[in-house]
């Protein structure tokens, strides 16, 4: 139903939250946990309350005080040069271009400003963002958040769950991002309290507050994660620690 409904196609986000709010929810809010919608509704909240689109709101709050010049919903005309392609394997096995996965284009006023899913940026850009959060919430003496807001965002809150759901993952979850919480559970190295989350083509982006480490991977590879390239990338840069 929800892919039926065409929900990032936009004109715009009160043509997306006019769509969702059709659609029934899988479960009640606290029964359980469902990857989704969710980031999206919070950039249509922030459209709301701040009289702002997400790209003007990220652009003040965030983009400019990190120095990130490359980073926005849309790419600019004499930027298309450098936009990165997303590739799969074709039939006879060779890299063929793929179309974004949910309809999330480079040009102004196309598709919508998907707060989940629709930013185009570098990874210098993307890693100033994540040094950011490595250092609590600032960056270069511009604070973005709280080191308070910071330690809640990358808390396990799945533990607020029934029937210890928490118990049943290889890692917790946050606000917004995943976290080590047992490294027994895993099969690759982390420290516990590592944070950080993917994108659907392939992209990693982990945070290691222990060890002090921001690691970046912008892989541009339909299906997610086909040739396991998470763990032998967090494998490797692990083992080069001295």
């Amino acid at each position: 139903m929800y892919e039926r409904a065409n929900l990032c196609t936009g004109p715009g986000l009160n043509d997306f939250i006019t769509k969702l709010g059709k659609l029934p929810l899988q479960h009640q809010p606290g029964d359980t946990f469902t990857y989704g919608v969710n980031t999206d509704v919070l950039g249509a909240l922030i459209e709301k309350i701040s009289g702002k689109t997400p790209g003007a709101f990220l652009e003040e709050r965030i983009f400019h005080p990190l120095g990130m010049k490359d980073t926005g919903f849309d790419v600019p005309p004499e930027k298309m040069n450098r936009l990165a392609k997303t590739y799969k394997h074709g039939a006879d096995g060779k890299f063929v271009e793929d179309k974004p996965i949910i309809e999330t284009w480079p040009e102004a006023g196309r598709g919508i400003e998907s707060g989940g899913g629709g930013l185009f940026a570098t990874a210098g850009d993307y890693a100033r963002f994540a040094q950011m959060l490595l250092n609590g919430g600032s960056l270069e003496g511009h604070r973005i958040l709280g080191r308070k807001t910071v330690e809640l965002m990358t808390a396990n809150h799945m533990v607020t769950l029934p029937n210890n759901q928490a118990a049943t993952r290889q890692k917790g979850f946050g606000l917004g991002v995943e976290i080590t919480t047992d490294l027994g559970q895993l099969s690759i190295p982390s420290s516990i309290g590592q944070f950080g989350w993917y994108g659907a083509a392939t992209t990693y982006c982990q945070i290691d507050p222990k060890e002090k480490i921001v690691a970046v991977a912008l892989v541009q590879h339909f299906p997610f994660n086909e040739h396991n390239f998470f763990a032998q990338f967090a494998t490797g840069y692990y083992q080069a620690l001295k």
